[in-house]
């Protein structure tokens, strides 16, 4: 390469140098200045313990398989049942959080919400069996879990929404009387081909 051609590149190199001298540093101030985190961050799991029915599925569906969970039936006696029903009683909910990769598929596969994401993330430990976290501590988390976002006015209705929506615009609806059951309709019959000539 020529003389010229180091030249042009020590120039250009130089004004990059100097563009970014001159802007402003972008720099968070952290730990003395707290960060503005996204609404949907990742931090920490939290445990909503009343909601958890012990349906392993979030231990089921976890790919690293830390999460940890025992659990024992009692009986429930219901006034005017012939017999006593039984029902889960969680004993142990543990999150080992140095296995854990932050997936998010057990919050997603929790059907009765009792897992949520909660953005604080300073739980750092000296000792590594230290991040094991036990239903107690998981509990703790829940304080710091944000509000659900506002649903956007101009965004698709929910489900439950539309289904409401339809039932009181259902014949009937107005009056109060109860929808009847569903009425199937029957397709007309076919025309049979005429004689010598092609199905339509």
């Amino acid at each position: 390469m020529s003389e010229g051609g180091h030249g042009q590149g020590l120039v250009k190199g130089l004004a990059v140098t100097l563009k970014t001298m001159v802007r402003p540093a972008q720099t968070q101030q952290y730990p003395d200045v707290a960060p503005e985190l996204p609404p949907r961050s990742r931090g920490v799991i939290a445990l909503l313990e009343e909601n958890c029915t012990v349906c392993m599925l979030c231990a089921r569906e976890c790919p690293d398989w830390c999460i940890y969970i025992d659990s024992h039936k009692e009986e429930v006696v219901v006034p005017g049942a012939a017999r006593p029903r039984q029902r889960n009683v969680l004993d142990r909910f543990d999150i080992d959080f140095s296995l854990c990769m932050y997936c998010g598929i057990c919050v997603e596969v929790c059907p009765f919400d009792a897992l949520y994401w909660s953005p604080e993330f300073e739980y750092s430990e000296y000792d590594i069996r230290d991040l094991l976290h036990d239903k107690q501590h998981l509990g703790q988390w829940m304080a710091t879990v944000p509000p659900p976002p506002a649903h956007d006015p101009h965004g698709e209705a929910s489900k439950e929404e539309t289904t409401a929506a339809r039932r009181a615009a259902a014949p009937g609806a107005a009056r109060g009387a109860p929808a009847g059951p569903a009425v199937r309709r029957e397709r007309p019959a076919r025309p049979a081909p005429e004689p010598g000539g092609a199905e339509a």
